[in-house]
């Protein structure tokens, strides 16, 4: 076994201590799920008549259609805004100027301090709580703004991250600063940031639930309906989280898939340049 920097390597007996405690926490959150279980079952949360509506083709319609497609909508359409939040502004506070730079750190810092919430509230006052829409387009923008503003500190952090040396060998061939930018520090940051590019749109499409509160459509308003007509909140929460979490679990296969696949083609760039210098050198 290697040692590592950070901890020494765990002898026998702290392996088998280890591995105790993780038996034991499993066992403890086993008997807390039995625990929960049997209080829903005694509460009767199981009763068919609570999940029946579940099984009911029009109102599966509804939670699929007028749920979840409307909040993927809304996340989609937030993700992108912050996208673009996120690298206009990200370059923006690396910029060499001091009237460019400046206002980009308020502005990131404001709508990155600025509660998700009250950010959603005040859009939908602003654009009208009576017009049709206002509510979707509070829950789109807020989430812009706020996802945006992280997305640029983490886009910053990932330039910065790129050794210095790329950046000044691309300045010794001629290259502008825009085509260092464009050529030479956003991919590699891309590959830096991706992690938590992914993670925040997962809290982007998790945050929508948050749109209830100013009667946005999505999953959380349509299972308010359905739980105030049927009387069963716990199953609804039940069958909502169950498509939150699958969601968010395609979108990180999506991010593994993405950046075993950037990395692959990263590598068969490297490859390809090392058959050419191959080449070259053997026919010199």
């Amino acid at each position: 076994m290697t040692n590592s920097v950070l901890f020494d390597t765990p002898g026998p007996r702290t392996v088998v201590r280890h591995r105790v405690y993780a038996v034991i926490s499993a066992l403890a959150l086993v008997a807390l799920l039995g625990y929960v279980v049997v209080e829903f079952n005694d509460a009767g949360q199981f009763e068919y008549d609570k999940w029946e509506v579940f099984l009911t083709p029009d109102y599966v319609r509804v939670l699929i259609v007028d749920g979840l497609f409307k909040t993927l909508q809304m996340a989609f359409s937030a993700i992108l805004g912050a996208l673009a939040f996120g690298v206009a502004f990200g370059i923006a506070k690396l910029s060499e100027h001091r009237w460019i730079r400046w206002p980009a750190n308020v502005i990131v810092e404001f709508f990155r301090a600025v509660p998700v919430l009250l950010l959603m509230v005040f859009t939908w006052y602003s654009l009208g709580i009576k017009n049709d829409g206002s509510a979707y387009w509070a829950v789109v923008i807020a989430l812009t703004l706020y996802n945006g503003a992280v997305l640029a500190e983490v886009l910053r952090a990932g330039i910065n991250a790129v050794p210095k040396g790329q950046s000044e060998a691309a300045y010794a061939i001629g290259m502008r600063k825009t085509q260092v930018m464009t050529s030479i520090l956003l991919p590699q940051a891309v590959k830096i940031m991706l992690p938590a590019l992914i993670s925040q749109c997962i809290v982007a499409l998790k945050d929508t639930a948050l749109g209830i509160l100013v009667t946005a459509p999505g999953l959380t308003y349509v299972s308010k309906l359905i739980y105030t007509e049927f009387n069963n909140r716990i199953p609804t929460m039940f069958v909502v989280a169950a498509l939150y979490i699958t969601v968010n679990l395609l979108l990180t296969l999506l991010a593994h898939w993405l950046q075993k696949r950037y990395v692959g083609e990263k590598k068969l760039e490297l490859a390809n340049v090392g058959n050419l210098d191959g080449g070259t050198g053997g026919a010199t």
